[in-house]
């Protein structure tokens, strides 16, 4: 099974997209996660991607598509995957379809959250230079400023700034909203998800919507 989880920045979608993987026993594929590891490994994309995504503006299409192809085609996606990030736009929907035929997926999962919601839980967040990750509201660090697990200091991402998420929500609502649209047009099944509430439930959710 070929799935896109879609949302805003926030939604949930890269956490919900790891449960079911894991439901499924299929590969979850981030690419917002492989970007941020080139970043850090100063790769020669990290370096192109890194002012990109400080700004909270997409990473060129050229450059996502050829790491996201190379990926998909590994042996552990030989029965399908889950799709977190990609296709972002229409031309990276475009190159999945041309790589599989067809729409290159089998559905798609919507998940929706409010605007003010996403900007609360994304500018809350802070982390540690070992991946660590707390929220100022629900779970923070009892030290403070400092990791409870490596004892290293806490930040806030650059990309997770409040003025910065609305940029990418502004991105989001231009570039990949139509996207939507573009599987509607071809059929594809859209499951839209309130992701609100508790994560199991919204586990729940999609779970008893793929096997519907």
């Amino acid at each position: 099974m070929r799935l896109l989880f879609l949302g805003p920045p926030g939604a949930g979608k890269g956490t919900q997209a790891k449960r079911v993987a894991a439901e499924l026993g299929i590969p979850h594929i981030a690419t917002g996660d492989m970007l941020r590891q080139a970043v850090a490994e100063g790769t020669e994309l990290g370096l192109q991607a890194r002012a990109i995504m400080e700004r909270g503006d997409l990473v060129p299409d050229n450059l996502v598509i050829a790491m996201l192809l190379e990926r998909v085609g590994r042996d552990d996606a030989t029965d399908g995957f889950i799709l977190d990030g990609f296709p972002r736009t229409i031309a990276q929907a475009e190159a999945l379809e041309a790589r599989f035929g067809g729409a290159g997926l089998d559905a798609a999962v919507v998940i929706e959250v409010d605007t003010e919601e996403i900007v609360r839980r994304i500018s809350g967040r802070r982390v540690c230079p070992n991946g660590h990750v707390f929220h100022i509201d629900e779970a923070p660090s009892s030290t403070g400023g400092v990791c409870d697990q490596c004892g290293d200091s806490v930040y806030q991402r650059e990309d997770d700034r409040a003025e910065t998420v609305r940029n990418r929500l502004h991105v989001y609502r231009d570039l990949t909203e139509p996207l939507i649209a573009f599987y509607g047009a071809r059929d594809i099944t859209m499951h839209v998800i309130d992701g609100v509430g508790g994560v199991d439930a919204i586990t729940d959710a999609i779970m008893a919507a793929l096997n519907s």
